[in-house]
C-alpha cells in the first residue's frame, strides 16, 4: 500500500485570503489560517496524494465512525519566527513519532512521519504570514486523524483522513507568570494501567472537562489526577508534572513520573528532563511519587516548587495544592516573593524559549 509522498503533494490556494487579526487579539484556538492540509486513506489504495487546499468544513456522514465510537487522536506544535525572520518547528519528529504510537493504539492506518513533516512544513510556507512575530508569539499546529468509514460498529477502518490546521496564538501568559492552585482528585482517574493514558486521543481530553469544572467550583484552577490508595502522581491538567524537592534521604531532585503507560511522553515533558540533566546540579528522576510524599514534605519544609509541563504553556507554576481537605502551599521563589514562578520553573522556561527562538 501507498505510505505518504511529500513530492506529490498537490496545492490549491485560496483566492480569498483571510484579513490577519491583530497578534494581541489573539485567543488560542480562535483563529485559523487560509488552509489545511488533507490526506486520504483506504484499506485498499493506501494513503493519497496530501493536498493543502482553502481552510473549510469537512464533509462527514452521520454514520461515521469517529462519530460513534472516537476512532481519533491529534497532535500539537508550534511554528515560531525567530529575530531574523525565519520560521521554525521545535521537535516535530517527537511529535510524528507519539502519533504514530496513538494511530497503531487504535488500529487506524501509520504513516511516513518525516514525509508528514515535509507537508507540513509546506503548509506553513504557504501560511507563513500567518506566523506572528514576538516571543511568546506562534502559529500553533494541530495534526489529527479519523476514521471516516461510514458503517456502524465497532471494528478497524477501511477509510481514515489525516489532516493539519494551523491557528496563530500569543503567550500562555500575556501579562507574565500566573501561578495556579490544584485539587487533588481521588474519585476520578485520568488513565489506568493498560489503557491509552500514554495515547494523545480525544478520549482522554474529553473525560477530563466534568472532573476540571468541579475543581472550578471549589475554587480550584486545575486538577490533580491521581491513581490508587497512595494518591500517586500521574499529571496536572493536561501537563505533565514536575516536582522539586529535597527528598527523604534530603537530595535535591527533580521528579516526575515515569512513563509507565499511563503518562503522555510530552515532548515538552523531555525537553525539561534533557536540559536539567545537561545542568548536573541535581538529582533528575523519573519515578513514582505520591500525594502523601508531597504533604509530608510540605510540612517538612522540603517542597521547593511545582509545577506542569506542555507545548501550549511551556511551564505552568503551581502555588498550592488540595488535598484530603487541607491546602498545601507550594513555594515559588523566596528570594523574590513578588514572583509567580520558581527558580527552576522560569528557567527552564526561558531556556526552553530560547531554543525555541534561535536566541
Amino acid at each position: 500500500l501507498d505510505d505518504i509522498r511529500a513530492a506529490a503533494l498537490q496545492k490549491t490556494l485560496t483566492t480569498a485570503p483571510k484579513a490577519l487579526v491583530a497578534k494581541e487579539k489573539l485567543v488560542f484556538g480562535h483563529t485559523f489560517s487560509d488552509h489545511m492540509l488533507t490526506v486520504e486513506w483506504t484499506a485498499k489504495g493506501g494513503w493519497e496524494a496530501p493536498q493543502i487546499k482553502e481552510y473549510g468544513p469537512l464533509s462527514l456522514d452521520p454514520s461515521c465512525s469517529v462519530f460513534h465510537y472516537a476512532f481519533e487522536c491529534f497532535e500539537g506544535l508550534k511554528a515560531y519566527r525567530d529575530a531574523q525572520g525565519k520560521v521554525r518547528l521545535f521537535r516535530p519528529d517527537m511529535n510524528m513519532e507519539r502519533m504514530n504510537h496513538s494511530v497503531e493504539r487504535l488500529h487506524l492506518p501509520q504513516f511516513d512521519g518525516e514525509q508528514v513533516i515535509e507537508c507540513i512544513k509546506e503548509l506553513v510556507r504557504t501560511d507563513e504570514r500567518w506566523v506572528p512575530e514576538g516571543r511568546g508569539y506562534s502559529l500553533y499546529i494541530r495534526p489529527t486523524v479519523i476514521a471516516t468509514e461510514n458503517t456502524l460498529g465497532v471494528h478497524r477502518a477501511n477509510s481514515a483522513l489525516l489532516y493539519v490546521i494551523t491557528s496563530p496564538c500569543g503567550p500562555y501568559f500575556p501579562t507574565g507568570f500566573k501561578a495556579v492552585s490544584l485539587y487533588c482528585d481521588e474519585t476520578n482517574v485520568r488513565a489506568w494501567p493498560g489503557g491509552v493514558g500514554n495515547r494523545k486521543m480525544g478520549a482522554n481530553y474529553a473525560a477530563s472537562v466534568g472532573p476540571q469544572v468541579e475543581a472550578e467550583k471549589k475554587g480550584y484552577q486545575q486538577v490533580l489526577w491521581t491513581i490508587g490508595e497512595d494518591s500517586e502522581l500521574m499529571e496536572v491538567g493536561t501537563m505533565n508534572l514536575f516536582v522539586h524537592w529535597r527528598n527523604e534521604a534530603g537530595e535535591e531532585e527533580l521528579v516526575t513520573p515515569p512513563l509507565d503507560g499511563t503518562i503522555l511522553p510530552g515532548v515538552t515533558r523531555d525537553s525539561v528532563l534533557e536540559l536539567a540533566r545537561g545542568w548536573g546540579e541535581f538529582k533528575v528522576s523519573e519515578r513514582k511519587i505520591n500525594m502523601k510524599q508531597i504533604a509530608r514534605a510540605s510540612d517538612e519544609g522540603r517542597l521547593l516548587e511545582i509545577f506542569g509541563a506542555g507545548t501550549a504553556c511551556v511551564v505552568t507554576p503551581v502555588n498550592r495544592i488540595h488535598f484530603k481537605g487541607k491546602d498545601y502551599v507550594v513555594p515559588l521563589d523566596p528570594a523574590h516573593p513578588e514572583s509567580q514562578a520558581g527558580p527552576v520553573a522560569g528557567r527552564i522556561y526561558k531556556a526552553l524559549m530560547d531554543i525555541q527562538y534561535g536566541d
